[in-house]
């Protein structure tokens, strides 16, 4: 948080510096209120660009074997661009390189952990859950401590989707060997 401070004095400053930089080439023309307009602007500018390649940023530094399977956008009424241009408020993440994949008499079953982050200010939180899949069933569900279903958070999925492609396509993930 406090390289994000540090970056928006920056922005800041450089905004300032091209106000009077603008300032001197007009010979003084330009009023003086440019240059506090120009700082605001600035850390505006920069605030709006790390919201919008926050995603890309976090994506870049997921560990290999992570597969994104889930994002959201979404527009928010103290930030009026965002109606025109949704930005990144969330995703979910598999942890593939951790997944159980088994074929059993009942078709194809996967138990995983999704990872969830989202943008809270300038912060992104993590929640975590195991999930069991049913390839057959076309279902999800979450997964207690002691590895038991809970059925209230039975959630049907799309074939299309990209969590129910990766675990149960044949050139997805493995299945565990033995199993």
């Amino acid at each position: 948080m406090i390289w994000h401070l540090i970056a928006a004095i920056c922005a800041a400053l450089a905004g300032a510096g091209i106000a009077l930089i603008l300032r001197s080439l007009t010979r003084q023309w330009l009023p003086k209120w440019i240059i506090p307009a120009f700082a605001g602007l600035g850390m505006l500018t920069y605030t709006i660009h790390y919201e919008y390649t926050w995603f890309d940023t976090k994506q870049a530094q997921l560990p290999a074997g992570s597969l994104v399977v889930a994002s959201e956008t979404g527009d928010m009424l103290w930030r009026p661009w965002t109606a025109l241009f949704p930005m990144p408020l969330s995703y979910t993440v598999l942890d593939s390189a951790n997944a159980q994949i088994e074929e059993t008499s009942q078709g194809r079953m996967g138990r995983f952990v999704l990872y969830r982050f989202e943008k809270h200010h300038l912060m992104s939180t993590v929640k975590s859950g195991a999930h069991q899949l049913l390839c057959s069933e076309k279902v999800m569900f979450s997964l207690n401590e002691a590895g038991q279903a809970k059925f209230e958070t039975l959630t049907k999925l799309d074939i299309n989707a990209p969590l129910y492609r990766a675990i149960c396509e044949p050139n997805g993930l493995q299945a565990s060997p033995g199993n």
